[in-house]
C-alpha cells in the first residue's frame, strides 16, 4: 500500500441495480420500466430489481410471488449470469486502468486504493469522478462511488450515495460523518447483534463508540465486541487486496416443486458443474473440494463435501463427485433446493497439471477433457449458453417411430 493513510484514496465502486441494468441495456424497450431478475418459479426469490421496481417496494431476496403482487406489470426475467460476468469484466478492466490495487468483492462491486496514483490521476475524488464517467460512457452502466480513508467508510459512503451518486468523506471528518448513522450500517451488525445492542440502548454508531468496550464485549462476545468498537472509531486497517481469492464458487437452484427423481437431480448436478467449472476457468482457479448442498421440504439443510486427489476446474470431475455425494443422501419426501460448490480454491497457475495417463475411472484423459471444456466455453461465449450442452444434462427421450 502506498500513499499517506490520511489520504481519502480508498474507493468503493458499486454498480447500481446491476443485473436489472444489464438487462435494460440489452433490451432498450425495458428502459424506464420496472425490471425484476430472479427465480421465476413459485418458490423463486428476487436477485435484483431496477429502481423503477424498487418504487413498488420490491427488494433483493423478496419472494418472487410477493414481488409479482407488488407490481404485476413489471418485467420478470430469469438471471443470465454469463451476460453479467461479461459486463463485470468490462467494468473491472476500467478500474484497473487507474490502479492495480483493485479488490473485486462480487460481480458488481470492488474496492480500490488509488493513493499511489495521485501524480498520474489526481486525488481519490478525481479518480472517482473519472471512473463514474468511464463506466457510463464505455458500458452504459451506472456506478455509485464512496471515497474515504478506510474500506468500511468507503463502503458506507457508496451505499449512502445511491443511486448514481458520489460521496466523499474528507480526512478529519470521519467520526462526524460516522457517529450519527444507524448502528446497523456497521459490518457485523446483523439482526441478532442488533437486538442485543438495542437492549443496551445503542442505536447509533456514536452510541456504540461511547459505550465502554469491556461491557460491550460481555454483551456480544470478546472478539466481536472489540471488532465493533474499533469500527465505531473508524479503526479499520485492512488493505485493499488485489490478489484475494474467492473462498468458493457455486451454483444452486430452488425447485418449483419438491424433487424425488434421482435421475433428474443427477442431470441438474451436471448442469451446475458446468456453470461452476466455467467460472473457475474464467477466474483462473482450481478447486480442491466439492460440496453438495440439499434442502428438504421442511427447510432442513444438509451439506456433504469431499476433497479431491488433485485440484480441478473440470465439470466432469465436479459432477462425478457431486453425484457420488448425492447417491449417499436420502431424498425423503423430496428436495426443495440443490446446490454444488467448488471450495478450497487456489490459483490454477500454482498447481501442476495431472499426468496424461490420468485416473482409471476418467473416460477421457484430463488434458483432452480440459481442451474440450474450454472449446465449449468459447462456443457459449460466441453463441450463447444454449449453443451446446452435455447429453448427461438432458432428459432421455425415446426416439420417434
Amino acid at each position: 500500500m502506498t500513499g499517506s493513510p490520511s489520504d481519502a484514496g480508498v474507493l468503493h465502486v458499486d454498480l447500481d441495480a446491476f443485473y436489472a441494468s444489464v438487462e435494460q441495456l440489452a433490451d432498450p424497450s425495458l428502459a424506464g420500466r420496472p425490471v425484476v431478475v430472479g427465480g421465476l418459479g413459485p418458490r423463486g426469490v428476487v436477485a435484483a430489481a431496477s429502481y423503477e421496481a424498487r418504487r413498488f417496494g420490491i427488494q433483493s431476496a423478496m419472494p418472487m410471488g410477493r414481488a409479482r403482487r407488488a407490481c404485476p406489470d413489471a418485467v420478470f426475467l430469469a438471471p443470465r449470469f454469463d451476460a453479467y460476468q461479461d459486463a463485470s469484466r468490462a467494468v473491472m478492466a476500467i478500474l484497473r486502468d487507474y490502479t492495480p490495487l483493485v479488490e473485486p468483492i462480487s460481480l458488481d462491486e470492488a474496492f480500490l486504493d488509488v493513493r499511489g496514483a495521485r501524480r498520474l490521476h489526481g486525488t481519490g475524488t478525481d479518480v472517482a469522478v473519472a471512473i463514474r464517467s468511464r463506466v457510463r460512457s464505455d458500458t452504459g452502466l451506472v456506478a455509485s462511488v464512496g471515497v474515504a480513508t478506510t474500506k468500511m467508510l468507503a463502503k458506507i459512503a457508496s451505499d449512502l450515495s445511491k443511486p448514481d451518486g458520489l460521496l466523499v468523506v474528507a480526512p478529519g471528518t470521519e467520526l462526524d460523518f460516522l457517529h450519527p448513522l444507524d448502528v446497523g450500517r456497521l459490518w457485523g451488525v446483523g439482526p441478532a447483534t442488533r437486538r442485543r445492542l438495542d437492549r443496551l440502548g445503542i442505536h447509533t454508531i456514536g452510541d456504540l463508540a461511547a459505550f465502554p468496550e469491556p461491557a460491550l464485549q460481555r454483551a456480544v462476545g470478546v472478539a466481536h465486541g472489540a471488532h465493533l468498537h474499533a469500527l465505531a472509531h473508524n479503526r479499520d486497517d485492512r488493505a485493499v487486496e488485489p490478489g484475494r481469492v474467492a473462498k468458493s464458487i457455486g451454483h444452486e437452484e430452488t425447485f418449483a416443486t419438491d424433487v424425488t427423481d434421482r435421475a433428474r437431480l443427477d442431470r441438474d448436478l451436471v448442469r451446475f458443474a458446468e456453470r461452476v467449472a466455467a467460472r473457475l476457468r474464467d477466474h483462473q482457479l482450481v478447486a480442491r473440494t466439492v460440496q453438495l448442498k440439499a434442502r428438504y421440504a421442511d427447510f432442513r439443510t444438509v451439506t456433504r463435501s469431499r476433497t479431491l486427489p488433485d485440484p480441478t476446474d473440470l465439470a466432469d470431475d465436479l459432477a462425478r463427485v457431486g453425484r457420488t455425494l448425492l447417491a449417499d443422501l436420502p431424498l425423503g419426501d423430496g428436495l426443495r433446493l440443490l446446490g454444488l460448490a467448488a471450495q478450497q480454491l487456489v490459483a490454477a497457475s500454482g498447481v501442476q497439471s495431472a499426468l496424461p495417463f490420468d485416473r482409471a475411472d476418467a473416460p477421457v484423459p484430463s488434458d483432452r477433457r480440459a481442451d474440450l471444456e474450454r472449446t465449449v466455453d468459447d462456443l457459449r461465449r460466441r453463441f450463447g449458453d444454449a449453443a451446446v450442452g452435455r447429453a448427461a444434462a438432458t432428459p432421455t427421450r425415446r426416439p420417434r417411430r
